[in-house]
């Protein structure tokens, strides 16, 4: 740790010595997350750390720095420490309340923007049946970046976001907010589905052009391996699915597609050891067509996608 000593500490030397400890503790994105900490202590963008390299930190910022760096080689996450994480390119409010966002889950984003640009006569700002542009649910929410990213990037879209947590829908309605989306993203309360159905719009069968979900879906047989800052800090009943981590993975392939549109498309987070079980389940659906399997940016079978007959 830096000495309370009178000797000057750089914001480079800062960085060095947070990206070694954290190294030394198999932290993700050692570089990243010093560069985060800094940031937040000095109050300005990771950027700026690089234009001013030799500033000198105050007594104040070193103390203070020194406790979250503590924390931070305890495996408390940084993003909780820091309060943000940034996913597909907003800044998102985190907390104990929510999962960080992931980089895994912005390959949902890319597919559904992506189908979304190839068929623009059925999904861009035109009016629809119902009285209402594009819509889509996104079915546990959490944080609210899923509905907060599409909302942002389709702007002729509405979405409902769906939780069971009232203290998730608090930390998604701030990010709601933050984005200037309270007009085109409605939060709603319940248990996966059933609030979707509920839904005056989205409830209505046939309404929904996506239905996206990130649901719980770590299984038991991995849960012991999982890293002691996701294990020990975030949410488990926002990661963890009972047995074979198909809790919640299976309803939404069995029920969501009565939702979705004629070509319609479902996507689901899954565990990359259930792609083989998702895809026989989606294939096996009489009204889905079209399942397939997408990798995330790691490389795992990460996203189930299907599309309505």
């Amino acid at each position: 740790m830096p000495p309370t000593a009178p000797k000057t500490w750089t914001t480079r030397e800062l960085l060095g010595w947070m990206t070694k400890a954290f190294e030394s503790k198999d932290l993700d994105s050692p570089r990243r997350m010093a560069e985060m900490l800094l940031a937040h202590i000095i109050g300005c963008d990771r950027l700026r750390l690089y234009m001013d390299n030799d500033r000198p930190a105050s007594p104040i910022e070193r103390e203070t720095l020194r406790d979250l760096v503590r924390r931070a080689l305890d495996h408390e996450p940084i993003q909780y420490l820091v309060g943000e994480e940034s996913f597909f390119g907003m800044s998102f409010h985190v907390d104990k309340r929510v999962l960080i966002p992931r980089p895994s889950t912005q390959t949902l984003i890319d597919e559904v923007l992506n189908h979304a640009r190839k068929n623009p006569d059925d999904r861009t700002l035109r009016e629809s049946d119902a009285g209402v542009g594009m819509m889509i649910a996104d079915v546990c929410t959490g944080s609210g970046c899923i509905a907060a990213a599409l909302a942002k990037n389709l702007p002729g879209a509405r979405v409902i976001a769906s939780d069971k947590s009232p203290d998730a829908l608090e930390v998604a309605q701030m990010n709601i907010t933050r984005h200037d989306l309270d007009d085109r993203v409605d939060l709603v309360e319940g248990d996966l589905l059933e609030p979707i159905f509920a839904h005056p719009v989205a409830g209505q069968k046939g309404s929904l052009h996506y239905l996206c979900s990130n649901p719980p879906y770590i299984p038991d047989h991995e849960w012991d391996a999982v890293e002691p800052n996701v294990k020990n800090h975030e949410p488990t009943m926002a990661l963890r699915a009972d047995d074979d981590g198909m809790e919640f993975v299976k309803p939404l392939i069995e029920h969501g597609p009565e939702l979705l549109s004629k070509n319609g498309m479902i996507l689901i987070e899954i565990a990359a050891c259930n792609a083989a079980k998702s895809l026989a389940l989606a294939t096996d659906h009489d009204m889905l067509t079209r399942a397939r399997i997408a990798k995330d940016s790691d490389g795992f079978d990460r996203i189930l996608i299907a599309e309505r007959v």
